[in-house]
C-alpha cells in the first residue's frame, strides 16, 4: 500500500470510490454523504490545497483522506478550542473492494505524520452517529470520544467528535 498526496487525476477514481460508497452508507441508514456532498468540487479543492492523500493499491485508489487543519465552528460545541492548531481528518473513505485491509488507519496514520511533521499535538475527526465502523477504528487509533454536534453544513444530521492528543499517547 502507497499512501500520496493525491493528483487532479486521482478525482475521477476517487469518485468511483464515493461512488460505490453511498448506498451502502444510506442503506445503513448512515445519510453523511449523498449525491451531492462530497463532490468533484470539494476534492479538487482538496487537491488545489494540498490536503488530499489516496491509498493506492496496486496502482488502484483504494482509499481517501482530506489531512487539514479546517476546524468546524460547531466544534466549539464539545468545548474544543478552534483556535488550537489541530490536524483533522475530513471525507475519510475506503473503497468497498478493499475493506479489512488497515487502509482507514494507515490515512489515519498519515495525518498523524503529518501532525509530527509541523509539531502539531492535536488531532480531530468527526463523524456521522449512524457510522458505526469508524466509531470502532478511532478509539483503536487512540482517538477519544469528545461528545455529539450538528454541522450547518449538512442539516439534520448529528456527527461524534474525536480527540487525539499525540503529547499524551506513546505509539
Amino acid at each position: 500500500m502507497l499512501i500520496r498526496l493525491a493528483t487532479l487525476n486521482d478525482i475521477p477514481f476517487i469518485m468511483e470510490v464515493i461512488a460505490a460508497l453511498i448506498p451502502e452508507m444510506i442503506a445503513s441508514g448512515n445519510l453523511q454523504w449523498d449525491s451531492t456532498y462530497p463532490n468533484t468540487s470539494v476534492f479538487k479543492n482538496d487537491v488545489d490545497l494540498g490536503y488530499l492523500w489516496v491509498a493506492e493499491i496496486n496502482g488502484l485508489v483504494a482509499g481517501v483522506a482530506a489531512i487539514t487543519t479546517k476546524q468546524e465552528a460547531e466544534y466549539t460545541q464539545v468545548g474544543w478550542d478552534i483556535n488550537e492548531e489541530a490536524i483533522v481528518t475530513h471525507r475519510l473513505a475506503v473503497s468497498p473492494n478493499y475493506r479489512g485491509l488497515g487502509i482507514a488507519a494507515a490515512l489515519l496514520k498519515q495525518a498523524e505524520f503529518e501532525a509530527a511533521r509541523r509539531g502539531i499535538k492535536t488531532l480531530r475527526i468527526d463523524t456521522n452517529t449512524h457510522n458505526k465502523a469508524t466509531q470502532k477504528l478511532f478509539p483503536k487509533m487512540g482517538y477519544v470520544f469528545a461528545g455529539e454536534i450538528g454541522l450547518n453544513f449538512r442539516p439534520g444530521l448529528r456527527f461524534y467528535c474525536y480527540e487525539k492528543r499525540l503529547d499524551q499517547h506513546i505509539r
